[in-house]
């Protein structure tokens, strides 16, 4: 394997660039000027960097299945930290035990790049990168990490629910629905009506783009500077049907704390237009801003498309990606 020959920027996907774009490196890296080339080769490569990724992983709190790794931008250089270090970047390789695994970092990439870019969803900044012998990864800035090296107050929704594998069992960040989430956010944010919407587009969105692994711990609140609470930036939005053959929603009950159901859903076990406004009114949107906010999701979006097309997931995996889309939008416009 070896580094692809870029004309498209590795982080937003413009086009015209051989490694990441001015527009990409101010808001990614503080307008340093950054390699898309990693300081190391994949651990399958080099028994040494392997080690140190190891060590690195030992050290890193953040919680999930993936293998994870923090990085520290030093100058213009990326690198693993070292012992008592705050990282400020997350790294994340090709993981292991999924099918079309080396397609996973691409798939992360173009998802949360969709979200920011089509639907205008708050997202944490992410691109890609590649190891030494061309491996490719995932990276994503932290937003918990303030510039003096702090960290916000951040706290994801399985807390706030008391939800824990003691408590609740191994299965405790999937049982829940959407619809309890958001009384969480009633309950807990000051400018609930403002983060409520921006809550409800993103439900859509994983609904419209397959994510079936939001659940819990996916979405969190995050500390300002005035001390409140609001939605944090999304995270850990990958389409996830190319992986695995999952349900429709993370969540074990869905979108409703109780059973509801659509002409569509009934037809087609798949929910429909009916179904998010239903849960838009339970979760305390009003009837004006509804149309205005479900719309975009309705439309085919041409930009999907050509961002897609741009992507580094292979040929075939692009058109299942679209395909996807595709035919979720037909259940969505029911």
């Amino acid at each position: 394997m070896s580094v692809p020959e870029l004309i498209y920027c590795p982080g937003s996907l413009a086009e015209g660039f051989t490694s990441y774009s001015p527009t990409f490196l101010r808001r990614m890296f503080d307008n340093k000027k950054v390699s898309h080339i990693l300081p190391y080769d994949a651990a399958q490569v080099n028994i040494e960097d392997a080690e140190k990724f190891m060590e690195n992983r030992k050290r890193f709190s953040i919680s999930g299945v993936q293998e994870k790794m923090s990085l520290l931008l030093i100058k213009n250089k990326l690198r693993l930290t070292e012992n008592g270090e705050q990282g400020t970047y997350i790294l994340k390789p090709i993981p292991r035990d999924l099918k079309k695994v080396d397609q996973v970092p691409a798939n992360e990439h173009i998802t949360m790049q969709i979200a920011a870019q089509v639907y205008g969803i708050n997202t944490a900044e992410n691109g890609m990168i590649f190891f030494k012998d061309g491996s490719p990864a995932y990276i994503t800035r932290r937003f918990d990490v303030k510039p003096d090296g702090n960290k916000w107050g951040k706290e994801d929704f399985a807390s706030l629910a008391g939800k824990t594998k003691d408590i609740t069992g191994p299965d405790f960040k999937y049982n829940s629905s959407y619809e309890e989430v958001a009384e969480l956010i009633r309950r807990y944010v000051p400018a609930w009506r403002v983060e409520i919407e921006k809550y409800f587009v993103l439900v859509v969105f994983n609904y419209l783009f397959l994510n079936g692994d939001a659940h819990l711990k996916n979405f969190s609140l995050l500390e300002n500077e005035t001390g409140d609470y609001f939605l944090s930036p999304a995270y850990d939005l990958v389409n996830t049907r190319l992986h695995v053959d999952d349900t429709d929603f993370a969540l074990d009950s869905g979108l409703f704390a109780n059973d509801f159901s659509s002409d569509t859903f009934r037809k087609t076990h798949h929910r429909g237009k009916k179904d998010f406004v239903e849960f838009a009114r339970r979760i305390g949107i009003r009837d004006d801003r509804l149309e205005r906010l479900l719309y975009p999701f309705l439309l085919k979006q041409d930009k999907v498309e050509t961002l897609v097309n741009r992507s580094f997931l292979s040929a075939s995996n692009k058109r299942g990606y679209l395909t996807g889309y595709n035919t979720r939008r037909n259940f969505l416009i029911q």
